[in-house]
């Protein structure tokens, strides 16, 4: 069966194949260029295709290429990176950029791609066989459960990585590896979903002996995951002029080497101190609740009144007209909503074609419920492009990759974390 899964699935591949910016067609003539397939990857990594399309054309304006990228202030990188979540990608293009730019360009093989800073074991496969040519075994979540409806494998995951692994090298061909690649990912996008697949559309429906046995919605299987614990904190607004006191995060931990408003040091390992960073009087005007990999915070949010003390945190004054601008990772963006209204948080998609784009990998970003909050500063007004996009109207195919959503972006989370959900809670 495995000599014949590889051309079955690059005949359907050449006339199904997804258009998107940084993909060459198949049959291009010329390889395609190492610097965007990089940064789409990196951008892919538990982001959704819908969100990235624009995001990544932005990127490739700004910093058309490596050395471009290279020479960038690491601050602009990550006010631009504001709202793909996680940031320690961010960080990492940078030290890759420069890394590449240094050596005079990206290594070929997959080994030497993994010895770049922010590069995984599936980014470097990525690479080496869409960019390369290089035939490497490319399994992120659409491939896992491809593969394991394929060969139905009952290990449950993350267990059943190594099997699947050893299956899809064993159906992975030495020509076309990255079209191979990259129909793999297509196929479990559009056709193979984690609830509904569509065998009948399926080009390895007669070879797949999940559908044999009438169980692939069933796999792959997935151990019962551990709640998460949930954290209490406070971020404090102060204001003078116009202005809004932010500071920089610590460059490790969660939101790491981002701005932010100030806060009482809470983390994945506990609560913040609840003192205010300096003295007066603060007023609450709400809380956000927020969703990262690891823990879930509940985010009090707090204004100073009165006249300003001498003993302020160490930051930057950002006029106010400018927020929206300034970078805020999305937790922040809500918190700074509370004080000011809408719209400050990063949008998901500025981009109208991107709607239309079938999601690329298994977790969808995260949404934002602004409900009303208590505070004199609160002016309700929603923005409608930064609701939740379950409202928006979505393609039957887009519906079906949303039931998917949040799976893989907890079963590949990064260790500094990411928002799964998040909203915005009356106080």
């Amino acid at each position: 069966m495995e000599d014949r899964v590889a051309p079955a699935l690059l005949d359907w591949y050449d006339r199904q194949a997804r258009a998107l910016p940084w993909r060459l067609p198949p049959g291009a003539a010329g390889p395609p260029d190492p610097y965007r397939v990089w940064l789409a990857e990196v951008m892919l990594q538990q982001t959704t295709v819908a969100a990235v399309v624009p995001r990544y054309r932005r990127f490739l304006d700004r910093w058309p290429d490596i050395a471009a990228l290279a020479a960038a202030p690491p601050e602009a990188v990550m006010a631009e990176w504001a709202g793909l979540g996680y940031y320690s990608r961010a960080r990492n293009l940078v030290a890759c950029a420069r890394a590449v730019a240094e050596r005079g360009g990206f290594p070929e093989s997959e080994a030497a791609l993994r010895a770049l800073p922010g590069l995984g074991a599936y980014t470097a496969a990525a690479v080496a066989a869409i960019a390369f040519g290089r035939r490497a075994v490319v399994v992120d979540a659409n491939v896992e459960r491809v593969v394991a409806r394929l060969f139905a494998l009952d290990d449950p995951l993350p267990g059943a990585r190594k099997p699947i692994r050893a299956a899809a090298d064993a159906i992975t061909p030495a020509a076309r590896p990255g079209d191979f690649a990259q129909a793999m990912m297509d196929l479990g996008a559009t056709v193979c979903l984690p609830r509904g697949p569509d065998c009948l559309l399926c080009p390895l429906a007669t070879l797949c002996a999940a559908r044999a046995e009438g169980r692939q919605e069933g796999l792959p299987v997935r151990a019962a995951r551990r709640a998460r614990p949930e954290r209490r904190g406070a971020a404090w607004w102060i204001e003078r002029d116009g202005q809004v006191l932010l500071v920089t995060r610590p460059a490790k931990g969660p939101l790491g080497a981002m701005r932010a408003l100030p806060d009482d040091g809470w983390s994945v390992h506990g609560d913040g101190s609840g003192a205010p960073p300096c003295a007066g009087e603060w007023i609450p005007l709400g809380r956000v609740r927020h969703g990262f990999t690891h823990f879930v915070l509940d985010l009090a949010v707090l204004a100073h009144r009165g006249p300003l003390p001498r003993d302020l945190p160490e930051g930057e004054w950002v006029a106010l007209k400018d927020l929206a601008a300034a970078g805020l990772p999305r937790l922040f963006a809500l918190a700074a909503d509370l004080a000011t209204g809408p719209p400050h948080s990063p949008r998901r998609s500025d981009d109208p074609a991107a709607k239309d784009q079938p999601q690329r990998r298994d977790g969808q970003h995260d949404q934002a419920e602004i409900a009303p909050a208590i505070g004199p500063r609160q002016r309700a007004r929603a923005d409608p492009g930064d609701g939740d996009r379950q409202h928006e109207p979505v393609a039957p195919a887009q519906k079906r990759d949303r039931r998917r959503d949040g799976q893989q972006q907890r079963d590949n989370a990064e260790r500094d974390g990411e928002q799964v959900q998040h909203g915005v809670l009356p106080s």
